[in-house]
């Protein structure tokens, strides 16, 4: 569907990568101290690198541009070539990057259903195959935190716990996708260091919730991040002075970290206004972050998409009758509440 033209106000909800630097994030990048990074010269990347490390009780981390590098350089150094990752049937790293781990990590994927994008342990051990040839060689088991396709649903550290016990007991890294780590950790409340633990390696990312334009990182211990960070070499992202782009993930750090929990009330609201007109549409109690999957019953997801695209709201289908709204920095909550009171009236059945 083409995408519409732009209007003066739009509410864009299709997901919470669209939002721009602030003015002060702006001043902050161009104020920037800068080297060359390639040299480790980029104090500035060196500092944010440091202090996303330190946060997570871990010992060292790499800048990547994105999130997907971030997790194709892990997946890269914690595995061989030939290897089998166990992940979520949804997962990001198998429905949205393009089989990228086929060609750059050379791994194979063994996907387990989930509960909404969530592995469970034991669920997990029933879908390993024996550690005997000619099996193929479980290589990683990985997990998203929070799962996208799962409408932000959080893993905790219980879940995570567990699932690094099992690889600890096959003898494997656990991976973390943390995409939407910061999201996760605001809903839960839970000590960064003690969820960084659970992970072998794991990665976060800054242009989400966190409304940076650019950059992850992927993290864990030293030796790992030293291989990944070769790896991002090999697959062209190493950078020259990158510290414009890591004083926006600094300023993000400091200033948009707690403000998630305004987006995951964003949510949550949207949720309560549709659940309230059309209570089959979705259950309110899982919205958890700032993700929300809408089913639109009779109608078309498409239809309603085109419709609200009319009205300046910019919408996602994710099926022929299943909408995402992902809040963000860029959309108040007024702002949420118009377009949940939209979405309402484009639900009506023809009459």
């Amino acid at each position: 569907m083409r995408t519409p033209a732009p209007r003066e106000r739009v509410i864009d909800l299709r997901s919470d990568t669209v939002t721009r630097p602030t003015p002060g994030m702006r001043r902050a990048m161009a104020e920037a101290e800068v080297g060359d990074d390639v040299y480790g010269e980029d104090p500035t990347v060196r500092a944010l690198e440091d202090e996303v490390a330190g946060h997570f009780g871990r010992e060292a981390a790499v800048l990547t541009p994105s999130g997907i590098m971030a997790t194709q350089v892990l997946l890269r150094a914690l595995t061989r070539p030939g290897d089998e990752v166990v992940c979520e049937s949804d997962a990001h790293v198998v429905a949205y990057e393009a089989g990228a781990a086929a060609i750059n990590a050379q791994v194979q994927f063994r996907t387990v259903d989930g509960d909404r994008g969530r592995l469970d342990a034991d669920r997990v051990r029933a879908a390993l195959r024996p550690a005997t040839f000619p099996y193929t060689t479980l290589g990683a088991i990985s997990a998203e935190e929070t799962t996208n396709r799962g409408g932000g649903a959080v893993h905790g550290l219980d879940r995570l716990r567990s699932l690094r016990a099992l690889a600890d007991e096959r003898g494997v890294p656990f991976h973390g996708d943390g995409a939407r780590l910061w999201n996760a950790l605001i809903a839960s409340g839970e000590d960064p260091a003690e969820v960084g633990a659970s992970f072998t390696a794991f990665s976060v990312c800054l242009s989400k919730g966190l409304g940076a334009p650019v950059g992850s990182l992927a993290i864990g211990d030293a030796e790992v991040i030293e291989v990944a960070r070769a790896w991002r070499r090999r697959f062209g992202g190493a950078m020259r002075q990158a510290g414009v782009l890591a004083a926006a993930g600094r300023y993000a750090l400091e200033h948009h970290v707690d403000r998630l929990a305004d987006d995951h009330a964003n949510a949550r609201s949207i949720a309560d206004t549709i659940a309230e007109a059309w209570p089959e549409a979705l259950d309110p109690a899982t919205v958890a972050t700032n993700i929300v999957y809408v089913d639109t019953g009779a109608v078309s997801a498409a239809q309603v998409v085109a419709t609200l695209a009319e009205q300046g709201v910019a919408l996602g289908a994710m099926g022929d009758h299943l909408l995402r709204l992902v809040t963000h920095l860029d959309v108040d909550a007024q702002a949420c509440r118009d377009a949940a009171h939209l979405l309402v009236a484009a639900m009506a059945p023809p009459a």
